[in-house]
């Protein structure tokens, strides 16, 4: 791809997929700010309620757009798309319009700490644990000043995706201090709903119970996936978590674990939401201090 002189990114590419969808590659590698560019510019699709439009999926460096080939010829699409392109720049203005959420999750907990010992020889380390494992690659002296780094900063949900309603999490700290690791070698067959993992420089929730190839830290108490819709906070959509999200994982006890698991069940728990305006330009200035004041919206009352 070659350079965007106006963004400092690459070009975008558009391609077809078969005859209703368009697929827009952004670029070819993740980072925070081309993630930013695909929100501002699946939000402006979304504002316009283009005529044939059907569906907008963001991902993390591209996008792709459904459409009724009878009513939108996809050459139309492409070409309108670019002008939003151009019109978005380099995102310095663009706000967003998200919430802040609270997300307690128990590190070490049993469950997901029994599923990955009996996958160990589908790791990459066989004697040691996954928070183990992780944490000497990435540089720590153990791994509780990894999960320290884990739960030290809040996250943005980049995108849903790999089964509905995952939310794919990257952090919003200075590219240096990205913590990245690989997936397992052969993936398991079997990983805990709701269960806290790892893999490249994204954190999830496993919405379901199922296979799964990413390191497991933990496990949270409380659904991102509600088909009965039984709770409060998927009274709109089945699936909580949205591409825009600031995700702040905390570390809880079994007490507190407990504690939410019997309101899940009971049908009186609540995520801990606040609305908040991102903006962009200053998380990508000066992450830290940008991350104490959401972090001041979330707890601060």
């Amino acid at each position: 791809m070659s350079s965007d002189v106006g963004t400092g990114l690459p070009q975008a590419r558009y391609s077809y997929g078969g005859d209703e969808y368009v697929f827009v590659e952004l670029a070819e590698a993740m980072s925070l700010k081309v993630n930013f560019r695909a929100m501002a510019i699946t939000n402006r699709i979304q504002e316009e309620n283009i005529s044939g439009v059907t569906d907008i999926c963001p991902s993390n460096a591209s996008y792709m757009i459904r459409i009724d080939p009878d009513e939108l010829h996809p050459d139309d699409l492409i070409s309108h798309l670019k002008e939003i392109d151009e019109e978005v720049g380099d995102i310095q203005d663009f706000e967003l319009p998200t919430r802040v959420v609270d997300v307690p999750v128990m590190m070490e907990d049993p469950w997901t700490h029994e599923a990955l010992m009996r996958f160990r020889d589908r790791h990459q380390d066989p004697d040691a644990t996954d928070l183990e494992y992780s944490a000497r690659i990435n540089g720590y002296d153990s791994k509780d000043d990894f999960i320290a780094a884990l739960l030290g900063s809040p996250w943005l949900v980049t995108m849903i995706g790999f089964v509905p309603g995952l939310p794919w999490c990257y952090q919003l700290v200075p590219p240096e201090e990205q913590v990245e690791v690989p997936k397992y070698v052969r993936p398991r067959t079997f990983t805990p709903e709701r269960a806290f993992g790892f893999g490249g420089g994204f954190a999830v929730i496993y919405s379901v119970q199922g296979a799964g190839g990413y390191q497991l830290y933990g496990l949270a108490p409380a659904p991102v996936l509600d088909v009965s819709q039984r709770l409060s906070d998927f009274r709109d959509s089945i699936v909580f978590p949205k591409p825009g999200d600031v995700f702040n994982y905390r570390g809880i006890d079994r007490e507190e674990f407990d504690e939410v698991r019997a309101r899940v069940e009971d049908g009186t728990f609540e995520y801990r939401i606040r609305e908040f305006t991102f903006h962009p330009d200053r998380s990508l200035e000066d992450p830290h201090a940008y991350n104490k004041e959401i972090l001041e919206v979330l707890y601060g009352d």
